[in-house]
């Protein structure tokens, strides 16, 4: 999942050797969340207009969790 995410971030910015992806242990929900860090300058290209880009980057992450029976959260830091 963590490189899923680099992939799809570093095809999006300008910057992409700043792409990063931290995990959290599982809450106690059973909800991983991934916390994707990229250069302040890229925060515009990585959340899109009105968050559309950010949804869709959600939408994947889910749709690949559910293949493995797992709940994840990503957040764009």
């Amino acid at each position: 999942m963590e490189q899923l995410l680099i992939t799809i971030a570093q095809g999006l910015v300008e910057n992409p050797e700043s792409v990063k992806v931290d995990t959290d242990e599982p809450n106690e929900n059973g909800v991983i969340v991934y916390h994707l860090h990229v250069a302040e300058s890229d925060m515009g290209r990585i959340i899109g207009k009105q968050g559309r880009i950010a949804k869709a980057i959600r939408t994947i992450a889910r749709s690949t969790a559910v293949r493995s029976n797992t709940k994840v959260m990503v957040e764009i830091d």
